[in-house]
């Protein structure tokens, strides 16, 4: 997955500088040739049958000159090229480890297109507000993103080339980005006003809440209408299947959510579910950690719901504890089967029984002929969900059962230390304050948008 630049703040507090997902080419057309039959009118007037094995579908191979690249779109004057799809395209199938069908690189190339045009819309809207961002600042953004994949920018832009995409892509994604942000900051930000005594309101609720379920959330929305909804339905369906076979849901936020949240990969942050729409609150409640849901028919179109993770509000989470381990490990041969793989892993699990406490996990581990390894300030939410709760209900001294693989060998953790995590305590009062406004700010940015795509001039080619 590739890396993005985090903003100084969410949306409208910072540059927003993420590089939306990325990558690809275009798809091969493939046409069925089925052979039809040819009709010509004899002298007579009739119809003469002639087998010509002329397929229905006819595909022209003219002499195209590959120097010239015509325009896929035309955004009020503003030429999008092949190119310009191919280049930003072209980094979604690096973020997926290459693993793109053709079928997906095309429904891809789709979006990819329209989030140019509305990149072209933004940048365009705020030039008429006399909004001109300095190259300068550009440059200094792709230098931070060049060092996400450490590398200079020279190294970067040769990295890019080698993928098919390019710096000025990237750059212009960052220049649209900037622009939109700070047109925000003028057109809309100043005029949204957040009382007093809504944000008391939201403190009290959230004391009235404590020790309820709150859930980090990721959301992926697609706007729609009547006429088009069939088809944002299936695309978000597609969606959700590259993710389920290993795809990044956070690439896919930034590449396909008309959300502001796509520059932070589609992170809501820690909400409750009276915070959230019904249909999204009913959805959150009923998933467990790593689960994606939808699409669920939201006002406008649809969304895509990852529940992140999980807390109790304003109660310490037990998953923040940090712990002191000793990892005792024995790796396996090559070519080690499963039968004999298991043998040693019950001799192993034998052995560690012994353990009685930190204290004599080294001489164990060397009696056994395991690596041993200390690793203090663990946080347990930051290990494999398998290993949580088992850690969690360990005393000091314990260990946990053996686990592993066949290619990793069998292991062991012997807790050492454990450092329980404060009382949480309720965001201020600023905080909350900032979050109402970004809410409010966002709603108001999505509208204008929409606005920008219904006054637009467009052509399609």
């Amino acid at each position: 997955m590739l890396p993005a630049v985090s903003p100084s703040s969410r949306l409208i507090r910072g540059a927003r500088v993420s590089l939306r997902a990325l990558f690809l080419t275009s798809a091969l057309l493939t046409t069925g040739l089925q052979p039809v039959l040819a009709q010509s009118v004899d002298d007579e007037g009739g119809v003469a049958t002639q087998q010509l094995n002329i397929p229905r579908d006819v595909t022209v191979f003219g002499k195209n000159d590959p120097n010239v690249r015509k325009a896929t779109a035309i955004v009020n004057g503003r030429i999008i090229t092949g190119t310009d799809v191919d280049q930003r395209l072209a980094l979604i199938i690096t973020a997926n480890g290459g693993k793109v069908s053709d079928e997906e690189k095309e429904r891809l190339r789709v979006q990819v297109l329209r989030n140019l045009i509305d990149e072209t819309l933004q940048i365009q809207e705020a030039a008429a507000n006399d909004i001109k961002i300095d190259p300068a600042e550009v440059n200094q953004s792709y230098e931070r993103v060049a060092g996400n994949f450490r590398r200079s920018p020279a190294q970067f832009d040769a990295y890019l080339r080698t993928q098919g995409s390019s710096a000025a892509s990237i750059k212009r994604q960052i220049e649209g980005e900037l622009a939109w942000s700070r047109l925000l900051r003028r057109n809309i930000q100043p005029f949204i006003n957040v009382s007093e005594e809504e944000v008391k309101s939201v403190v009290d609720r959230l004391n009235a809440a404590k020790g309820s379920d709150e859930y980090r959330i990721g959301e992926i929305y697609l706007s729609a209408t009547p006429e088009n909804q069939d088809q944002i339905i299936a695309n978000a369906r597609n969606i959700i299947e590259q993710i389920q076979k290993g795809g990044s849901f956070q690439a896919y936020a930034r590449q396909f959510s008309e959300a502001s949240t796509a520059a932070v990969g589609g992170d809501l942050g820690w909400v409750r579910p009276a915070q959230l729409p019904p249909e999204l609150a009913q959805a959150a409640t009923e998933m467990q950690v790593g689960q994606i849901a939808g699409p669920i028919p939201v006002a406008g179109g649809v969304s895509l719901l990852y529940v992140m993770d999980k807390r109790k509000v304003l109660t310490a989470d037990p998953r923040d504890s940090l712990l002191s381990l000793k990892q005792l490990s024995v790796l396996f041969p090559q070519g080690t089967t499963r039968e004999q793989a298991s043998a040693k892993a019950a001799t192993f699990a034998a052995a560690i029984k012994e353990i009685k406490g930190c204290g004599q996990a080294n001489e164990i581990g060397q009696k056994i002929g395991a690596d041993v390894v200390d690793n203090d300030n663990v946080k347990v939410r930051d290990l494999p969900p398998q290993l949580q709760d088992i850690l969690l209900n360990l005393q000091v001294g314990e260990t946990t059962p053996p686990f592993g693989s066949i290619t990793e060998g069998v292991r062991v953790l012997v807790v050492c230390g454990r450092d329980d995590p404060q009382s949480a305590n309720a965001p201020n009062a600023e905080q909350i304050q900032a979050q109402l406004e970004e809410e409010r700010v966002n709603k108001r940015a999505r509208i204008y948008l929409r606005d920008l795509r219904r006054d637009a001039v467009i052509e399609y080619n």
